[in-house]
């Protein structure tokens, strides 16, 4: 029997199902200490940065260390799959990579949380094709403003 068409492509159906066991993930550690969350956390972020392409694999290891480094309160986890950093227990940024859903370009981008408003108009995600220096420190000013 053929699969009923859904209209989401197998990537979103993959990210939707990533993103309810993210769900079932948060409400099993809300009884957790934050050392257990932050543990349990870095290792599902890690382990979703370990399957990614290895030129999304570059780059999420190296927003992980950026972000470690800008803003320690955060704490690792996954969205949708993706790796993600959290504040109170709501994603505050999160890498998107382009092999997830073929695009051209992973994307670093930030959630309703972050601290980001400039007057009516303001950026909420970057294309980021390396991280170089002038780009760690472009991002590593944006982290350290939306957790302010």
């Amino acid at each position: 029997m053929a699969e009923k068409d859904t209209g989401f492509s197998a990537e979103e159906r993959e990210a939707m199902k990533a993103a309810a066991s993210d769900k079932r993930t948060a409400r099993s550690r809300a009884k957790k200490s934050p050392e257990e969350v932050r543990a349990e956390g870095e290792a599902d972020l890690k382990a979703a940065i370990a399957k990614l392409s290895d030129d999304d694999r570059v780059i999420a290891e190296g927003l992980h260390a950026l972000v470690s480094e800008a803003a320690p309160e955060l704490i690792p986890r996954t969205y949708y799959g993706m790796p993600a950093w959290a504040k109170d227990g709501k994603v505050l940024c999160f890498f998107q990579p382009a092999s997830k859903f073929k695009t051209r370009y992973g994307t670093f981008g930030f959630e309703h949380p972050a601290h980001l408003d400039d007057g009516t108009l303001w950026p909420t995600a970057y294309a980021v094709l390396e991280l170089d220096e002038a780009n760690r420190e472009f991002l590593a000013e944006r982290v350290r403003i939306a957790v302010s």
